[in-house]
């Protein structure tokens, strides 16, 4: 993947009955095979609308889970691995398949199965073998800023530090700089506001130096900006948000909605990267008739 010249897709796939965004899988009603046909085909979906990164986890990470138990290392293999495996032989080669998890055993069987990326919410802090885990394998890792739990100053300040902090861990534990990527944790211990604050100054996060990925789609915050609209009536502010986030330098955007996000990001593109898919889709109109 080359960075800077446009902006990539990711597409979420949850297998949990419990996601906050209530786009999981209903595990409790399907049986294994169902999960893996109903995993292949949203992703199949999402690939054809132009996703080129599919994001599979199997643990909510909603707000409301902070105050419960985790879920156990071996329930959420269970959950990822049979997905992973399918979708490493259903999905096209240039497809890459990420695994959003914070535990190093779960990515390991996630990366045997055919994961290509290690997603870590908690930047590498959560579970101390991730880290050479990471290394050993030599895949990318996205590391997250988390402020859950933290000593709060100011919420620019505090992700920069985050996130500074998990680049010194990934390089103390042997991952190569090229294989770092970026997330400031929009809706993880940013309350309300806060977000919109970091997000109106995302671009002094490219001073850390790595590509940035975002994870705005359907959060609360945009909830309260619009006024209260449900999980599933965000498309709009979701929209808003991408394409704020592109102009600031994100790299990256992981969505729910990809068919319309995709869209949002090739238009984001063309005025703020000058993206060449601009020119082959107006070179197709004009060789149609429908340029204007």
């Amino acid at each position: 993947m080359t960075w800077g010249e446009r902006t990539w897709v990711m597409g979420i796939l949850n297998i949990t009955p419990d996601s906050f965004s209530q786009d999981g899988i209903a595990l409790a009603d399907m049986s294994p095979a169902q999960i893996v046909s109903a995993a292949v085909a949203q992703a199949q979906r999402m690939v054809a609308e132009g996703a080129r990164l599919i994001d599979i986890g199997g643990e909510s990470t909603r707000p409301t889970t902070e105050a419960q138990p985790p879920l156990p290392a071996a329930v959420e293999r269970e959950r990822v691995v049979p997905v992973i495996e399918a979708l490493a032989s259903a999905l096209p080669p240039d497809i890459l398949l990420s695994i959003d998890t914070y535990k190093a055993s779960v990515a390991e069987a996630a990366l045997d199965a055919g994961a290509h990326i290690v997603n870590d919410i908690w930047g590498l802090r959560a579970d101390p073998a991730m880290g050479a885990l990471v290394a050993a394998r030599g895949v990318p890792v996205v590391l997250m800023s988390n402020l859950r739990g933290q000593e709060r100053r100011d919420p620019l300040s505090d992700v920069l530090r985050q996130l500074a902090g998990s680049i010194d861990l990934a390089l103390g534990a042997g991952v190569a700089w090229e294989r770092i990527i970026l997330d400031p944790g929009f809706g993880f211990g940013l309350r309300g506001e806060e977000n919109l604050r970091v997000m109106a100054r995302l671009g002094e996060l490219r001073a850390l130096g790595r590509p940035l990925l975002v994870g705005t789609s359907r959060k609360s915050y945009i909830g309260l900006a619009l006024g209260g609209p449900p999980v599933t009536d965000r498309l709009e502010g979701t929209a808003a948000t991408v394409a704020l986030c592109i102009a600031q330098g994100a790299d990256i955007v992981r969505v729910h909605d990809v068919r319309q996000m995709a869209r949002v990001v090739q238009m984001t593109d063309a005025v703020t990267r000058s993206w060449r898919g601009f020119e082959q889709s107006a070179a197709s109109q004009a060789a149609s008739g429908g340029a204007r």
